[in-house]
């Protein structure tokens, strides 16, 4: 459920902004409006580290997001419960944003979901191999590769990497302090996700 819950948010948000700029693309001044802008939230605008979670910037960057968020988000809902998993979404966003602003200059724009959804396969990944007691090597391995592998020009890095890093601790704080998730074996996860 949350995750529908927030797909339908951030492709309402990405509708209105698309309405209001005439375009596909968001206009520069509802990215500027509603983004993560650096000198702003160093001079007080803290809610930006929010609300540019919800913003994208075209059409192709709100489909790639939500078919991400839709794949890694469903296995979340089978592993946590709503206030884990959106625990999961917000503190990752947040701390991508964070880690953006600690080490990009003063003029850095960013919008986007996807250090929030890099969190929730972190969490997923290790919290499927930690709450049965298999080795956390695989899971870091492949979630490094999905990072890689996502890398590219305008991509945000930074805010993949801080929401992927909390999303990993999370989920691995989750599962140490559980013996035993039964929607683990039903759903699979222990047989695909086995093999390291």
């Amino acid at each position: 459920m949350p995750t529908y819950v927030l797909i339908t948010v951030n492709v309402a948000v990405y509708a209105c902004t698309s309405i209001l700029s005439g375009s596909l693309t968001t206009s520069p001044y509802y990215i500027a409006a509603l983004g993560q802008v650096n000198a702003n939230v160093w001079n007080g605008e803290a809610w930006r580290l929010i609300t540019a979670i919800f913003v994208h910037a075209d059409i192709l960057h709100i489909f790639g997001n939500m078919f991400f968020l839709l794949i890694f988000g469903l296995r979340a809902e089978d592993m946590f419960d709503v206030k884990e998993y959106l625990l999961i979404y917000f503190l990752s966003g947040l701390s991508g944003g964070l880690l953006t602003l600690a080490l990009w200059p003063p003029n850095t724009v960013s919008v986007g979901a996807s250090g929030a959804i890099f969190g929730v396969l972190g969490a997923t990944l290790i919290f499927a191999r930690q709450s049965i007691r298999q080795s956390i090597v695989g899971a870091l391995i492949y979630a490094l590769f999905f990072f890689v592998i996502n890398l590219g020009p305008d991509v945000n890095y930074l805010a993949h990497l801080g929401g992927l890093a909390t999303g990993l601790l999370i989920g691995y704080t989750l599962a140490t302090t559980r013996r035993y998730h039964p929607s683990l074996r039903d759903h699979g996860y222990i047989e695909s996700w086995g093999k390291g």
